[in-house]
């Protein structure tokens, strides 16, 4: 080859080379790296412990529960979600989703309809006979299950492997844990106090050993006087309340104001939480949601109890 040729040959090859270099700063091996993530398997057991396999990352995720959409959300999984149960309100980006029913009562059609590669339940809110239908419609169901703050940090970096953000996931749990074990550092020895905490007023809920809740009050160095009741949401009476004697009485509701059912209880002044004024209120998205936000609701539980220590000078 004559020694132009040879030079032209090798200015192409070297642009070439140059414009391959190029492409891999630019993001292409990269781009491949991500892709074989993309297609890597992930295979899980859910809170419920049914297997669940994906071909990849779930890229259409359908929630069936409030709390479920949240947590998605802090791991950046919210732009994946296609659908959304009733009340799905946080943060606002939430409300935009398409709804698919209430958490209790499911409109399948309209869950099939967006064609999810995920749908992530919750096993004790959702009807079992509708988790079924789904996934008789082939449809992979992940059930999730919190019934402890930790479950939530764990909780965290499952929705972050399942949606192809492990890293987020990581980090978002990580955070949840330090800031969840400062708040058992700084109520860890406190005197305890007796605490009835009420979901509801007709019929009179309270919670069981088993429920979210009465591990947040542990948190706060509180005993939760129904503790030995197995349900997650037991009914009790006013008289068993009453016998009780709780130190302390902590209400939900339904939204952001106190509810005037609290008051209620003021009748009853052989009670120590009535009569050292011991009725507090905790919003309830702050303390019945399974999220990263149940740490800002027991913040404000366990300063509740503080102000409870401290009233014990009183009748």
């Amino acid at each position: 080859m004559p020694a132009i040729g040879r030079f032209r040959a090798g200015a192409a090859n070297r642009g070439q080379a140059r414009s391959y270099s190029r492409w891999i700063q630019t993001g292409g091996l990269l781009a491949l790296v991500a892709t074989g993530l993309a297609r890597a398997e992930i295979a899980v057991t859910d809170d419920s412990g049914a297997m669940l396999r994906l071909a990849r990352p779930a890229q259409r995720i359908v929630s069936l529960a409030p709390h479920v959409t949240e947590v998605l959300f802090a791991v950046g999984a919210g732009p994946l979600i296609v659908g959304a149960v009733d009340y799905s309100d946080y943060p606002d980006a939430a409300r935009q989703i398409r709804r698919v029913g209430g958490y209790s009562r499911l409109d399948l059609e309209a869950v099939a309809a967006l064609k999810p590669d995920l749908v992530i339940g919750w096993q004790s809110g959702n009807a079992a006979a509708q988790v079924d239908k789904l996934r008789a419609l082939g449809l992979p169901v992940y059930l999730s299950q919190p019934n402890r703050i930790d479950d939530i940090a764990r909780t965290l970096e499952r929705y972050g492997q399942l949606s192809g953000r492990a890293g987020q996931g990581q980090a978002a749990a990580a955070r949840f844990r330090e800031r969840l074990e400062d708040l058992r550092g700084r109520y860890a020895g406190k005197p305890k106090v007796r605490t009835f905490y009420q979901i509801w007023k007709q019929p009179l809920m309270t919670i069981g050993s088993q429920q979210i809740i009465a591990d947040a009050i542990k948190v706060c160095g509180g005993e939760n006087v129904f503790a030995a009741l197995p349900l997650m949401a037991p009914t009790v009476t006013v008289e068993s309340v009453v016998a009780a004697n709780p130190e302390a009485i902590v209400a939900s509701g339904m939204n952001d104001s106190r509810p005037d059912w609290l008051d209620d209880w003021k009748r009853w002044t052989s009670m120590a939480a009535v009569a050292r004024d011991n009725l507090f209120f905790v919003p309830p998205d702050l303390i019945q949601r399974h999220t990263p936000r149940l740490l800002d609701g027991t913040e404000q539980l366990c300063g509740h109890l503080e102000t409870a220590r401290g009233r014990r000078g009183a009748k």
